[in-house]
């Protein structure tokens, strides 16, 4: 009998040790943490009070309303028009300002004797639905992370770690940040050579962002959180080519479910190597999957270190870069965007290193994330190559699309400091706006719906 007791007391402690390892990290957060998102905090989690130096603002609710005149669907027009800028950073002084510039911007200055950093005053902009800040303070008493972190349960529609304690959970605020409904979208990418050529890849792209939809639920949601569709319309050998993607958020335990449409074939394949470190679409090589929207995909091959919040220099309420008076040809310059069009504020962010498991693969070693505490995005990347070396430099030229609200880039600039090249994705200025009403159904993000598209 004492013998049968020892074997029973084992076995539990056997099973007590197994839950214990088993059971998904829950968010530490408490009630008091709870009830400081919407007065000393932002309702998404940023600090509300300005810094000490006045240098930048308290949040007062960001943009609320449209400028005077605005009317949706046009491009979007500029509120700080009257803004001037406060000084230039170059070559010359950024020794000046080395301690708020990310590495990746000192090389440029460094590299690039044409490429300058315009700095503006800080407008705090940053605004999002009522309903994002409601379900936000919900979902932060119930968010956690699952799977070692490769998941995030119990949260659906708000950001799910508005206080985050370690890197993971900034990365997923990021990743299921609020980005609309649904967009609908004609935008160019280009990839420039160093001599300042490139070939325009005009594509249209359909996304249902289903974590955000008004009365998603958990159960609802389950573990497909964006389904996505990218049509390339231009140049005429590329042009017919479709990508349809179901983004899952645990993508370790349900990888992307991802397929392709050539019209040469003309037929629908599975596409499992639309992931990670494999060439992004149409980019030249330039930019891989899991960069597009600064960072997207599975978290699992790198392992994720909350540095701190710093006040930083990035870009921020970039309208001039998306006006429709500019051409692509007064953006796109040799080894750089124009830097007359570009706009740059001191704003606090949170960074987090993310640095390549043993064992794991990846062509990036290390990468640094700058994170927007006002919105949650990746404004700035560094990215680091396998012998340690600064590669590239990812920037996210944001704005508010105030008609929604939300934050999100109007052009994304991906620059190789290695090969004198870059890449920008989600060029807009020649084409219509991209609308944030658009009636999308799930049937039309099938595999038959992507073959009758095909078809057209």
């Amino acid at each position: 009998m004492k013998n049968k007791n020892s074997i029973a007391k084992h076995i539990c402690a056997a099973l007590v040790l197994g839950c214990l390892f088993a059971t998904p990290a829950v968010a530490e957060i408490s009630a008091s943490e709870i009830a400081r998102l919407g007065r000393d905090l932002t309702p998404l989690g940023g600090v509300r009070a300005g810094n000490a130096a006045g240098t930048i603002p308290a949040w007062n609710g960001g943009i609320t309303r449209p400028p005077s005149g605005y009317s949706v669907g046009e491009h979007h027009r500029d509120p700080f028009a009257r803004d001037r800028p406060l000084f230039v950073i170059n070559a010359g002084n950024l020794d000046r300002y080395r301690d708020r510039l990310t590495v990746g911007h000192q090389r440029m200055l460094r590299a690039y004797p044409s490429f300058n950093m315009p700095v503006y005053p800080t407008r705090r902009s940053a605004s999002a639905p009522k309903r994002i800040y409601d379900a936000t303070r919900r979902v932060a008493a119930t968010a956690k992370l699952v799977d070692g972190g490769n998941g995030v349960a119990n949260s659906v529609i708000g950001i799910p770690f508005p206080i985050p304690k370690n890197g993971l959970e900034v990365i997923w605020n990021h990743l299921l940040r609020y980005r609309g409904e649904s967009v609908a979208c004609v935008i160019g990418q280009a990839a420039v050579t160093r001599g300042g050529r490139y070939t325009l890849v005009k594509q249209s792209i359909e996304s249902e962002l289903r974590y955000s939809l008004p009365n998603m639920t958990v159960e609802k949601l389950g573990n497909t959180m964006i389904l996505f569709k990218q049509k390339t319309l231009a140049p005429a050998r590329l042009a017919g080519d479709i990508v349809l993607v179901h983004e899952t958020i645990n993508q370790v335990r349900e990888p992307r479910n991802a397929w392709t449409y050539n019209p040469g074939q003309r037929r629908v394949r599975r596409a499992p190597n639309l992931a990670y470190d494999n060439p992004g679409t149409s980019s030249d090589g330039l930019r891989t999957a899991d960069q597009l929207d600064m960072f997207n995909g599975a978290v699992d091959r790198y392992d994720w270190k909350l540095v701190g919040k710093r006040e930083m220099y990035v870009p921020y309420n970039s309208y001039r870069l998306h006006s429709d008076r500019l051409s692509f040809s007064d953006i796109l310059m040799p080894l750089h965007v124009n830097p007359e069009h570009l706009r740059y504020e001191l704003h606090r962010v949170w960074v987090v290193d993310a640095t390549l498991k043993r064992g794991e693969r990846h062509l990036y070693k290390r990468r640094t994330f700058y994170v927007d505490e006002d919105s949650w995005q990746i404004l700035v990347a560094d990215v680091y190559d396998n012998r340690d070396q600064l590669w590239r430099v990812s920037e996210g030229h944001v704005i508010n699309y105030y008609e929604k609200p939300l934050i999100w880039p109007t052009l994304e600039v991906h620059t190789d400091l290695q090969a004198g090249r870059y890449l920008a994705f989600g060029l807009d200025n020649e084409f219509p706006m991209c609308t944030w009403d658009r009636r999308l159904k799930s049937r039309d993000f099938t595999p038959a719906a992507l073959r009758r598209e095909g078809r057209r």
